[in-house]
């Protein structure tokens, strides 16, 4: 059973002719099918919830990053035996600004490629993070497909959203929003652990936790980073100077940026981040903002995606 999540707002000037193409693919294949459009913000989450719930082990998402994160939430927030959960396949056509999942696996805009590996690509399980957090004293969970940023990455996404009013949606503007963000964050004290192990007990100015290698458009933070392995391979800056910080810019996008030596590294599954001031963070590019300690746990496996054949 096929369920298709589609975001109007995403990528709006290709909208029409992609949905058009659609219905006339399915028509061809005589492939029943139930379709939800959002219309507001996490509406995809319980779309996406609805379907699984309802039966639907096939979910095609026409967005971008941050819808397909939102489905990713509503799947794993189904009231369904774990065992069905992971026979879940999710598939992309993505049409938002970043596209940092789709990069990955070689998917662009182009739609009809999208479409035709969701049909025949293979079925491949795949990790899910879970950031588990606390807001006026009561326990959440927010899973996230790709990354999750804590510091500048959480201020340069806050940045970069206010930039789409006046500039539209462009992968640039993570990079103008980068720009923007250094001029007001400050580094801040916490404690870090990977696996049970102090990694940080100083002042952080940024960390990106991977599942996935890009971010930010493009930016490649985490080089190493696959969906597949099992563990986060995740990169921090403790307290950089301006001349630092000037030095990583032009490596942003080369996967060349972990090379520098103050770029500090660490692969993990479990990670545990304590901070008693004020803590926001992004999990794919959606900021969520909170207070105090919380922790992020790679679940192996947790959901199927169809990719290419070569991967």
């Amino acid at each position: 059973m096929l369920g298709i999540i589609i975001n109007p707002k995403s990528g709006k000037r290709a909208f029409r002719k992609q949905r058009l193409y659609l219905w006339r693919l399915l028509k061809s294949r005589h492939q029943p099918f139930a379709y939800r459009v959002t219309q507001y913000a996490n509406h995809a989450i319980e779309l996406a919830r609805e379907l699984v719930e309802k039966g639907y082990d096939e979910i095609l998402v026409l967005g971008g990053d941050g819808t397909l994160s939102e489905v990713v939430n509503g799947i794993m927030r189904a009231d369904v035996p774990e065992k069905v959960r992971q026979n879940v396949q999710f598939g992309l056509m993505p049409r938002g600004t970043g596209n940092d999942w789709g990069r990955f696996w070689g998917l662009n805009k182009d739609f009809k490629r999208s479409l035709d590996l969701f049909f025949h690509g293979k079925k491949q399980p795949l990790d899910v993070g879970c950031v588990t957090y606390w807001r006026n004293g009561i326990k959440h969970h927010r899973y996230f497909i790709n990354s999750v940023g804590f510091g500048i990455d959480a201020v340069t996404c806050v940045e970069a959203a206010h930039l789409k009013y006046y500039v539209g949606s462009h992968h640039i503007n993570y990079l103008f929003g980068l720009i923007a963000a250094l001029r007001t964050h400050k580094p801040m004290p916490i404690l870090l652990q990977g696996d049970g192990e102090t990694i940080v007990d100083d002042k952080l100015f940024t960390m990106n936790i991977g599942n996935g290698p890009f971010s930010g458009g493009g930016m490649k933070q985490n080089p190493d980073a696959d969906p597949r392995d099992g563990v986060f391979h995740s990169m921090f800056v403790g307290k950089p100077t301006f001349k630092q910080v000037f030095q990583a810019l032009p490596k942003l996008f080369s996967g060349r940026l972990t090379q520098l030596p103050f770029i500090h590294t660490f692969v993990a599954k479990d990670i545990a981040i304590d901070t008693k001031k004020h803590l926001c963070f992004e999990t794919d590019g959606i900021v969520m903002d909170i207070m105090g300690p919380c922790e992020v746990h790679c679940l192996h496996h947790a959901l199927c995606m169809r990719v290419p054949q070569y991967c």
